[in-house]
């Protein structure tokens, strides 16, 4: 996209006056960054290493089908609809839920998540730093067996038990010795009709095992603290409490080059990709002429899609909410929807030939299909793509490019995690944290390292999987059905369509249709079957063959339930403080509360006005023999 197409989408917002600047909240200096930070919170670490590997395993291009078609009735109508929400009421994600009071558990609930997962994700931006730093020595630490190596490391490929050698091959090896994958194989025979099966690693996964996490048997064994990885996730927290020390004031301005400048880095691990022998094949095994498109009859590939789609554009974590809070009230959200989740899915495609170029170079050298190459998550980005780099000219230049895009991307995530936490103490004690923002932010982050410690110790990478698996999995759908449940069905979907149109103005019945279909119908029922098929379909979480213990199983869940009892235990106290009969009370808890309206006074007209809701107060409060519904503060 040209800058000056850039500029005409971001320019064409309708006038705003004097009053748009919230000047006791904030607002963002320019959309410009609005949109980088937006941009640079939806993509992450998921778009490099999840999307390329769950396209391959789902018939390649193929994929793009389901994923497209996901993104469209469920990604962007999500986007719109948390955007739109936080942007009308400049709240963070939990006093967004004054307009349906009964769910402000809802709220905490994505604070929570954004919690947790930010202490984990901290943990993978230093072993970012850990390698990027590593990759300034010639040749890479992990090209070849060191001192530090098993028994077991070989520098040649794998052979798999299962596959077959063909007549000729046996011919020539009848009665000979050979070696493979180090093993010695003595006196092949017509009758050997398999490869001998080896337990043997590349040097780059010994490196991640024994040097960069220093691994132990399990969850079981804990291990010291690897200091390296301590001293690296210290320096993760310092940049991005330094980044956020003035809130959007100071990470409105760092976005310019972390949101930018992994794109930069992409293109030239591109080019330099395709330049090279074997690149060919690994594209078409990413999307090229071995696309399967019998995939999509599989439901599988349209779960993978879907899931993949909320993932990827951080639904449901409350940052899409935070950041649209500082905007300018009449800011064209509806525009901005397009082009971030646009944006964000261009970027999983693009990336994905940054990466499969170098790993069919890989599977060229190693003269093994490009399959057998191909990782998920920390298997990609930490064993197979740095052993590729290690196989090209001038390789600790291309590592220390792969591991800074990988800093940057994931960067740019926890900027918008930290500002989620920060931004509802302050909305909810704004007497107490407004005007220490700056301590605040150093104080979380100092509160996420001390947590994130037990990730960095021998057993952390146990820690992280289980995370992950738990909870930014099923809480993420839990929340995200009730978040389009409560908008369209309890507060209403036609309020909130007259809510967007005091922001964008008026549109035509038949612009309005779709969305509504997307929230009243579409969206739940789609994030409703994936709940339903995932819990059906879970498998307990493992680390390559390292299964965890009972205990660690048990402690997962309740990671999941400490969460999720937020949503209903504070229902349960509202309904409990609240006045009258019962139904009553869930009526009162099921209306917009008092304190529900646009945060300047210049933005509510007569919908909104002060006059109007006491009109409208008066015979409610009379019927309902004096409810009282609880909206100043969390609880």
């Amino acid at each position: 996209m040209s800058k000056s197409s850039f500029d005409f989408l971001i320019n064409q917002d309708p006038p705003v006056g004097d009053g748009a600047q919230n000047a006791e909240r904030e607002n963002w200096t320019s959309k410009r960054e609005y949109l980088l930070s937006a941009i640079g919170y939806a993509v992450g670490l998921g778009n490099v290493w999840r999307f390329p590997y769950l396209a391959y395993k789902n018939g390649g291009g193929a994929f793009l089908i389901p994923y497209f078609v996901m993104l469209v009735v469920a990604g962007i109508p999500l986007f719109f609809l948390e955007s739109a929400f936080g942007q009308f009421c400049s709240q963070g994600p939990i006093n967004v839920w004054r307009a349906v009071p009964i769910l402000q558990g809802v709220g905490v609930a994505m604070v929570l998540i954004t919690t947790i997962v930010s202490i984990y994700y901290n943990v993978i931006i230093a072993y970012s730093l850990y390698y990027m730093f590593a990759s300034f020595q010639s040749p890479l630490p992990w090209t070849g067996c060191l001192s530090w190596a098993g028994g077991n490391c070989s520098t040649t490929p794998k052979v798999q038990s299962h596959c077959l050698l063909s007549t000729q091959k046996l011919k020539q090896l009848k009665n000979m010795s050979c070696n493979i994958s180090g093993v010695l194989v003595v006196n092949w025979t017509q009758e050997n009709t398999t490869c001998p099966s080896s337990s043997m690693q590349s040097p780059s996964e010994q490196y991640w095992d024994h040097v960069a996490l220093q691994r132990s048997s399990g969850l079981d064994e804990t291990g010291p603290v690897v200091w390296h990885l301590a001293l690296c996730l210290l320096l993760s927290s310092i940049i991005v409490a330094a980044a956020l020390i003035r809130g959007i004031k100071s990470s409105g301005k760092v976005v310019y080059f972390t949101a930018t400048f992994p794109y930069v880095l992409i293109v030239i691990l591109l080019i330099r990709g395709v330049t090279l022998e074997g690149a060919r094949d690994g594209i078409e095994f990413y999307i090229g002429s071995q696309s399967n498109l019998t995939k999509l009859t599989e439901a599988q590939v349209w779960k993978d899609a879907a899931t993949q789609t909320f993932y990827s554009l951080s639904i449901g974590w409350g940052g899409v909410t935070t950041l649209a809070s500082y905007n300018n009230f009449h800011n064209n959200m509806f525009k901005d929807a397009f082009l971030i989740t646009l944006t964000n899915a261009g970027t999983s495609v693009f990336a994905g030939f940054a990466i499969f170029s170098i790993l069919g170079h890989m599977a060229h050298v190693y003269e093994i299909p490009v399959g057998e190459v191909v990782k998920e998550g920390f298997g990609l980005a930490f064993i197979a793509y740095p052993d590729a780099l290690s196989k090209l000219p001038i390789s600790p230049l291309w590592s220390v490019l792969f591991f800074f895009m990988l800093l940057t991307v994931g960067l740019d995530s926890q900027f918008g995690g930290i500002e989620v936490i920060t931004t509802c103490l302050i909305d909810a004690f704004p007497e107490v944290f407004k005007s220490k923002r700056a301590l605040l932010t150093i104080a979380t982050c100092s509160i996420l390292y001390l947590l994130g410690l037990p990730c960095v110790t021998q057993a952390g990478i146990y820690w992280v999987t289980l995370i992950d698996q738990f909870v930014a999995s099923w809480v993420l759908l839990i929340v995200a059905l009730l978040e389009v449940i409560g908008i369209s069905y309890i507060y209403g979907a036609n309020r909130f369509v007259k809510d967007i149109e005091m922001m964008i103005g008026q549109k035509s019945f038949g612009f309005w249709l779709w969305w509504r279909m997307c929230w009243f119908f579409i969206t739940p029922c789609l994030i409703l079957v994936i709940l339903i098929w995932s819990v059906i379909t879970f498998q307990s979480p493992i680390y390559g063959t390292v299964k965890y213990p009972m205990w660690g199983l048990v402690l997962g869940w309740c990671m999941i339930i400490f969460v999720v009892m937020w949503i209903f235990g504070i229902a349960v106290y509202k309904l409990f403080r609240a006045k009258g009969t019962p139904w009553q009370r869930v009526k009162a808890l099921c209306r917009p509360s008092e304190e529900w309206h646009p945060y300047l006074d210049v933005h509510r007209g007569e919908r909104y006005s002060e006059e109007r809701c006491r009109h409208k107060e008066k015979p409610v409060r009379k019927r309902e023999t004096n409810v009282n519904v609880i909206t100043s503060s969390w609880l």
